[in-house]
């Protein structure tokens, strides 16, 4: 109920009788720690410690879990087991071997999982994502995306497993700018791709540059090259650790045209064709939680398939994991490069001039090694196995 979660229940309270959805519990083992706190206890909805205790007593339809990415697996997979659908918010895992497992489930219990990349469940990206299926842009051929999201002290503080490979109780987690704030932008890359509304493009090959600033156990900074199945080459930059806020800045090119979002040019998403054509998809939501629930709910009654769901999310867990192994041993910046500024319990920890290079990165195509930035090292080419 805290954290996202109060997005939900925010959400969940506001519903209307027409919507054809009700709220009827919620679960956490620490409810202080959401700010509706009030509005749940006054409607008298019953907050249960844990999910386990709530499925022991109540009977819902659709569990929605906005929870730590380590328990994403096993709760779902519990969920499916008592037999209820499930909305998760991303990522939708920390390994392959658990969406694998996730999808089993899923397929013995003959029930929807949807994951909650907000971008997925928006006109834009679905309206998007329809005329490049139809081939109106031509096959693609270079993809790049860049987040600067610098990130506090606070954000690392905020509970034991920000910034961290495993939490406190050993459970992977991977915790980085890739498999949380910015895992929208990478997984939007290989959804719009997809053969089919419902699936993703599949990654091939994967490069990665990981790098961190703050100390944390893993790493706030990556930049990752990715071949796709389709031909796709993708480049992907995000980092917590820039000096300013920047992005998301897309470019997605193809033989027939290209697709711009970010900045002051393009503050929607435009199609620009190579015979002169300007197409206005819009711009996606920062947060869609009304939609997503409403886009669940829906394919659930009318039994069609969710466009966000398990098959769809793999790709960019698939690539965050290769990522790890391509640079196993997170490089650390030069102590000359990392500043630390800012009051005690707010402050900021960045490398000095990382914004120029991660920007002229972006605008290359290439990665900090190939940049010959003095810091830069390259990771190790990862080959994904074949299905």
């Amino acid at each position: 109920m805290g954290g996202y979660g109060v997005a939900y229940v925010r959400a969940l309270l506001n519903l209307r009788e027409e919507s054809g959805m009700r709220f009827i519990a919620a679960a956490d083992p620490a409810p202080s720690g959401c700010e509706l706190l009030p509005d749940v206890e006054a409607r008298r909805i019953p907050i249960f410690p844990s999910l386990e205790a709530l499925l022991d007593k109540q009977n819902p339809d659709l569990i929605v879990l906005a929870t730590p990415p380590q328990v994403h697996a096993e709760q779902v997979v519990l969920a499916l087991e008592h037999g209820h659908h499930v909305l998760c918010e991303k990522p939708v895992a920390c390994d392959p071997h658990q969406v694998q497992r996730m999808i089993q489930a899923r397929d013995r219990a003959r029930k929807v999982v949807a994951v909650g990349y907000q971008w997925s469940f928006s006109p834009a990206i679905l309206r998007m994502k329809s005329d490049l299926m139809a081939g109106r842009f031509g096959k693609p051929k270079k993809l790049r995306t860049l987040v600067l999201w610098p990130r506090d002290e606070r954000y690392y503080a905020r509970n034991d497993w920000a910034g961290r490979q495993r939490d406190s109780k050993g459970r992977l987690v991977l915790d980085s700018p890739v498999n949380n704030a910015c895992s929208h932008f990478l997984h939007n890359m290989f959804f719009v791709l997809g053969p089919k509304i419902d699936r993703s493009d599949l990654p091939m090959q994967v490069e990665a540059e990981l790098y961190r600033a703050n100390r944390i156990d893993n790493y706030d900074t990556a930049v990752i090259r990715c071949v796709n199945r389709s031909g796709a080459e993708l480049l992907f930059i995000a980092s917590h650790a820039t000096e300013k806020s920047n992005g998301p800045l897309i470019e997605y090119q193809f033989e027939l045209g290209m697709i711009q979002f970010g900045g002051e040019e393009n503050p929607e998403m435009i199609g620009r064709l190579s015979d002169g054509s300007i197409i206005r998809y819009g711009k996606p939501p920062d947060a869609a939680t009304d939609e997503k629930l409403k886009v669940v709910c829906t394919a659930i009654r009318e039994g069609k398939p969710i466009v966000c769901g398990l098959e769809a999310s793999a790709s960019q867990n698939t690539c965050m994991f290769a990522a790890q192994q391509s640079m196993p041993l997170i490089s650390r910046f030069p102590e000359d490069m990392v500043v630390t500024e800012g009051e005690i319990g707010k402050r900021v920890t960045y490398a000095r001039g990382l914004d120029s290079a991660l920007n002229d990165s972006y605008k290359n195509f290439k990665l900090p090694s190939e940049m010959h930035f003095n810091w830069a090292r390259p990771g190790k080419v990862q080959t994904i196995g074949q299905e």
